[in-house]
């Protein structure tokens, strides 16, 4: 359970002062630049080696953030036609430390005792050149396409160390976010935040009963009036469901780091549906990610 200072949730950028560079590293082309659509500060990683550039957190490898929420949020939109690479160092209450790492690069899953490595699926916008069927057939994999999105990604580490190495999830150590990427923020939480879900909405549904809340202001991507959140940004969460140990979930089941809209826990106002070039795109992850032992966890 996090320290009460973790609670409800923890702003990691403006706890470690990022802006400041003192209690965070940063190597290569890192710069800190305003984003007119999202309005505010966002940081931009680039080098056409994924490597070479990067912003992690803590400073040094002897530091741990100790960051003990479930969910670690990543608020971050892919370099248009780049590769990136994002590796986070957690803890196992048996003090082992893993890696987690997922890339677009990267083009099938690989495990190790202390290493897992998922391929990233980058999605093209709804309606756009690159959302079509034609990308199933394996075009997901690779390069980032010119119109990606920015994106909430949810990473339910407890469930990840859980079905995939049969470890117990203790704390977040480090975060290495490598080229090519823009960064919002980051935040860890026991909630599970649902941006597309307003407040007025969260308490008419009850959402909070299943620990499911609207995403805190100060980490929300803006939303002009009349627009919806979700034709707008993608979210992603993995695993998305799976786990008996986890909380109901408000997306499909997929075992694989994919686009998905979600389906209400609730009868919230106007659900999302998925579109058929998503579902070809879970089913395309699903085939790539899933290694055969937690594939028949999944059909249990």
């Amino acid at each position: 359970v996090p320290a009460a200072w973790q609670r409800p949730y923890l702003n990691v950028f403006k706890h470690f002062r990022v802006e400041e560079w003192k209690r965070s590293a940063r190597e290569g082309d890192v710069a800190a630049l305003t984003d007119a659509r999202l309005k505010g500060t966002v940081y931009r990683i680039r080098s056409s080696i994924p490597a070479s550039s990067y912003l992690q957190l803590p400073r040094t490898g002897t530091q741990s953030l100790g960051l003990a929420g479930r969910y670690l949020y990543l608020l971050f939109r892919p370099m248009p036609r780049k590769h990136f690479v994002v590796h986070l160092d957690v803890t196992t209450e048996e003090n082992q430390v893993v890696r987690i790492s997922f890339s677009n690069l990267f083009k099938e899953f690989k495990s190790t005792a202390t290493w897992l490595q998922f391929p990233f699926v980058c999605g093209a916008a709804k309606g756009s050149p690159y959302d079509g069927t034609a990308r199933a057939s394996g075009h997901d994999l690779g390069a980032a396409p010119a119109d990606v999105r920015w994106t909430c990604l949810v990473l339910d580490l407890h469930s990840i160390l859980s079905l995939y190495l049969n470890r117990r999830y203790s704390h977040l150590k480090s975060i290495k976010l490598c080229s090519n990427l823009l960064v919002k923020n980051l935040c860890t939480s026991d909630l599970v935040f649902d941006p597309g879900v307003t407040f007025s909405e969260a308490r008419q549904a009850d959402l909070s009963c299943r620990g499911v809340a609207p995403m805190p202001r100060e980490m929300a991507f803006p939303v002009p009036k009349g627009e919806k959140w979700h034709d707008l940004y993608d979210y992603i969460r993995f695993p998305s469901e799976g786990s008996k140990l986890s909380y109901d979930s408000i997306q499909k089941s997929c075992p694989g780091l994919a686009a998905v809209s979600e389906d209400p826990v609730c009868q919230l106002p106007q659900p999302v549906t998925l579109t058929k070039a998503v579902r070809d795109r879970l089913s395309l992850i699903h085939q790539i990610t899933s290694p055969k032992a937690v594939s028949a966890l999944w059909r249990r």
